[in-house]
């Protein structure tokens, strides 16, 4: 499938997940039993959806290949958006992190995505 998978992360979050050597996931990832992942294409979908206006957010991008079968294609439950959803169940290793950006927010409220984020 994919290269490279993608979620969104409160920057505290991702300072601490830092500091432990692995994101355990928010609150939303607690309730549903795994982390919500994107992939490049749904990411900004993904972002207006669930995260709009939210600032301190970084894009954590990482190794599909490196989350090994904790990582699976699902749809998303409760929703009409089309196709298939990474979602890893396991916390995700520091390791497995090719990049962790910070996101600015645009003068709309939009979150600015570095290039090769459709």
């Amino acid at each position: 499938m994919e290269t490279f998978v993608y979620t969104l992360v409160r920057a505290a979050e991702w300072r601490a997940a830092e500091a432990a050597g692995a994101y355990a996931g928010s609150a939303d990832d607690a309730r549903d039993g795994f982390l919500h992942f994107s992939t490049a294409a749904q990411l900004r979908a993904t972002a207006a959806k669930h995260r709009a206006g939210v600032p301190d957010l970084v894009m954590v991008e990482a190794d599909a290949a490196a989350l090994g079968v904790a990582l699976r294609w699902e749809p998303a439950s409760g929703s009409s958006r089309p196709g298939l959803f990474p979602h890893l169940y396991a916390a995700l290793p520091i390791a497995a992190v090719t990049r962790a950006v910070p996101l600015a927010l645009d003068a709309e409220g939009r979150h600015v995505f570095p290039a090769g984020i459709p």
